[in-house]
């Protein structure tokens, strides 16, 4: 079994990748274990300051070793170590952490899934219901896997486990820009908007309780990181990438799906109408779509419909809607006018330097915008539905 495990790496050209960083406790045992299933093995010293390096010194012969004179973070590390295995001609690269939460002798699962789904990156699912499982891992998995599936449509059952294979051939063809622990998020994202499938594969998985367990992953700095990297996949996916395959796979077989109204009341498709242009309109630039089909599900609205009316809010309409917002908002304060102009532009500092009757109109111009093309439909669809 060993050898036909070791003979896989070898005919799929796959390696293993062990980013380290402060881990001497551990990182001999993984390496160890990791070397009794392929010898094409990388490990990554992300800038170690315990005996981590004079570990590795034991192993030069055994296994590739990229050293950085400093740390430079998780994500840094794994490109490096992408970089050197496309250097001595791998196609694909398993990351497993060096800390032992991670078996090793999942590998031939692992390898056995790539073959059958060639590229593909494969998410080692753990298991977070099992006791030793902190509450804090727990709900960041939960908060990724939304947002990974707001984000591409893919639904996952663990998008942040390290132990993965990463398809580094096709990888190479894509720009990322992360450099941390949330470079592990953007990836899976953006090679699901490239086409390349996503999928998962069960793991085992042990964590340290108490003073043993060791962890690089800081909790404020590193969700605010996310945050805002969620925050701009989010905008790029509702402004790009899913108008983009949208139009891409548009077939009369797929407008006849999406305009696909049978059943449904006029009332209901109407306020669906309205409900879009109303929050393409109210100001919460880049989350606009995203809270329209959460609000759509929850309202139990006609969601393509909501979809298609809050695109009021695309590049080319967006000066007018300012502009809008800013002019009602005046109207409803009774501030002058007069120095409202097209030709000055409106874009952020318009915002900034009439925040507050930017907001209210808004709100305002929303909400007519909305009544009134939900009115407008209703009367439409009466008359084109009347048979």
């Amino acid at each position: 079994m060993r050898m036909s495990v070791n003979k896989l790496f070898k005919d799929l050209k796959v390696c293993v990748i062990i980013p380290s960083y402060n881990n001497e406790r551990t990182i001999a045992d993984v390496i160890d274990r990791v070397l009794l299933h392929t010898s094409n093995v990388i490990v990554v010293n992300d800038g170690a300051t315990d005996s981590t390096d004079s570990i590795l010194k034991s192993y030069q012969s055994s296994l590739e070793i990229v050293t950085h004179s400093k740390n430079k973070g998780k994500g840094c590390a794994l490109r490096n170590g992408f970089k050197r295995a496309l250097e001595l001609g791998y196609e694909y690269a398993i990351t497993i952490d060096s800390d032992g939460q991670h078996f090793p002798e999942d590998l031939p699962k692992l390898i056995q899934r790539l073959k059958e789904e060639p590229n593909s990156l494969i998410i080692g699912a753990r298991n977070m219901s099992q006791k030793d499982v902190p509450e804090g891992s727990s709900f960041g998995n939960r908060f990724s896997n939304f947002w990974f599936l707001v984000e591409t449509g893919v639904r996952l059952p663990d998008t942040q486990s390290g132990y993965r294979v990463y398809p580094i051939k096709k990888l190479a063809e894509i720009t990322f820009y992360c450099t941390k622990f949330e470079y592990e998020i953007e990836v899976p994202v953006r090679a699901s908007w490239s086409g390349i499938p996503i999928i998962s594969e069960p793991i085992q998985i042990i964590y340290d309780q108490g003073e043993d367990r060791v962890t690089h992953f800081r909790p404020f700095k590193d969700f605010f990181r996310i945050g805002v990297l969620t925050t701009i996949l989010c905008f790029i996916a509702f402004a790009y990438i899913k108008p983009r395959d949208f139009f891409k796979n548009l077939t009369w077989k797929n407008i006849k799906a999406f305009l696909d109204i049978k059943g449904e009341n006029n009332f209901k498709l109407a306020t669906s109408i309205g409900f879009g242009v109303f929050m393409g309109i109210v100001p919460i630039w880049g989350y606009q779509m995203i809270v329209a089909l959460a609000l759509a599900y929850l309202l139990k609205l006609h969601k393509p419909f909501v979809i298609v009316a809050a695109n009021i809010s695309i590049p080319p309409m967006i000066p007018f809607i300012i502009f809008g917002s800013i002019a009602t908002g005046a109207l409803i304060m009774g501030i002058p006018m007069a120095n409202l102009s097209f030709s000055d532009g409106f874009g952020l500092d318009s915002i900034t330097n009439n925040l507050l009757q930017y907001a209210i109109g808004s709100m305002v111009l929303a909400s007519v915008a909305g009544i009134f093309s939900g009115s407008f439909s209703y009367l439409l669809l009466l008359i084109l539905r009347r048979k």
